[in-house]
């Protein structure tokens, strides 16, 4: 299949997403199945791309970031491992969104979609195709789900904008895209490994303290 068949065939993300969940009738619910059924052979970048957006975002959707961290973290595992389809625990692929909570999302997110998807095209490709690219994407992202799942400000929202931008590039085979999602993810482990040892730091200095006034 030719570059422009391929293109043809593979709409853009944010067309799909558009057409599944915006422009057609749909159930009041959305489940992981769905998107995953959605996602084809492009599911690994695709869903990272998903499950980033709510942390991502510039008003980010309060709630998401340690459910989807855990999503994300098992993702980049299974990623390293060399699957081609991921799994996931039942109750996480059936567990249902409400349908209203991902358009809201998606309106907010679309736009950015679209930006990254005007730049984006396939080259690079040993970086995301390769077998070590991919377990070197696979163990950064699985640094920052766990980044995600610590419930401390300022640990959620950089380290899921290079889960974004990286998978956005696993996603269209854009290997020069995927690189600045983890110089990204690099900026946000840095942030995360700030932020804990301020509290590590924090926390011995009032223990410290305690302990002189007892």
């Amino acid at each position: 299949m030719g570059l422009l068949a391929f293109f043809i065939v593979m709409a853009r993300l944010s067309a799909e997403l558009k057409r599944s969940f915006l422009d057609n009738d749909h159930g009041p619910e959305v489940t992981l199945q769905e998107l995953l059924n959605l996602a084809e052979e492009r599911v690994f970048g695709f869903l990272f791309v998903l499950l980033a957006l709510p942390s991502a975002l510039p008003v980010p959707a309060p709630g998401y970031s340690v459910p989807f961290g855990i999503i994300i973290f098992l993702l980049a595992i299974q990623l390293i491992a060399g699957s081609k389809q991921p799994w996931f625990p039942q109750r996480f692929s059936t567990h249902p969104v409400a349908l209203t909570t991902v358009q809201g999302i998606l309106k907010k997110a679309l736009p950015w979609l679209q930006r990254i998807e005007s730049v984006a095209r396939p080259r690079l490709f040993p970086i995301c195709t390769s077998v070590m690219g991919q377990i070197a994407i696979g163990c950064i992202l699985a640094l920052m789900g766990i980044s995600m799942m610590i419930p401390f400000p300022l640990t959620n929202t950089v380290p899921a904008i290079g889960v974004f931008v990286t998978g956005f590039g696993l996603l269209e085979d854009d290997g020069a895209i995927s690189l600045g999602g983890l110089v990204i993810c690099l900026f946000g482990a840095a942030i995360t490994l700030s932020v804990l040892g301020a509290a590590i730091w924090g926390g011995s200095n009032l223990i410290e303290l305690i302990k002189e006034h007892i």
